[in-house]
């Protein structure tokens, strides 16, 4: 786990500074996640200033920060009672969000990601695939692979992989191991 701590110096500038790195053995309980939190904010002497807590949804993040709370709010006055003191993370929720999304294509975006795949996994297919994309004069790099749970990984890998949309029947022509190519309606799906 990384702690982190962001505040607001006395020039009214954003300072963030990596507070610690933790090594939390699984299971990783809310009373151990709370626990290191509370031990790297008394090593750095901020204990007493602590205002809000950034975590992902994860269930065990809601027990350590409920925990946190509990015990910060025992020897100072939270702003605003605490209701500011347990800050979902947004990047998180945006994630949620867009793999909801990603979820209405899942069968789009698996026949996309085996497809990259399958032509970069053979240097041969990969000079294939890149010799009909000159062929139709189609710029841009190889293809990019993605990281299933990282929305904006695939969003990168799908946007490379639409600008070669017109290549990938042409090489399943050429290749006949490739049989699951996207349809031209996977395309306007995806």
């Amino acid at each position: 786990m990384v702690i982190t701590g962001h505040w607001i110096d006395s020039d009214w500038k954003l300072q963030k500074r990596v507070l610690s790195f933790v090594h939390i053995p699984p299971p990783h309980r809310g009373v151990e996640i709370a626990s290191s939190i509370f031990k790297s904010a008394k090593e750095w002497g901020i204990e007493h200033k602590i205002y809000s807590i950034s975590v992902d949804n994860a269930s065990n993040n809601d027990v350590a920060v409920r925990m946190l709370k509990d015990d910060i709010s025992r020897s100072k006055k939270l702003l605003c009672d605490g209701k500011l003191f347990h800050v979902r993370c947004c990047a998180h929720i945006l994630n949620l969000v867009v793999q909801d999304g990603i979820s209405e294509i899942v069968d789009i975006t698996k026949a996309i990601r085996d497809s990259v795949e399958f032509v970069n996994r053979s240097e041969g297919r990969a000079l294939m695939f890149a010799e009909i994309a000159q062929q139709l004069h189609i710029p841009g790099k190889k293809l990019l692979y993605d990281c299933k749970t990282r929305w904006n990984a695939t969003f990168e890998m799908l946007n490379c992989a639409i600008k070669f949309k017109d290549v990938f029947p042409r090489f399943q022509d050429r290749e006949q191991s490739y049989d699951f190519c996207p349809s031209a309606e996977d395309w306007k799906k995806s």
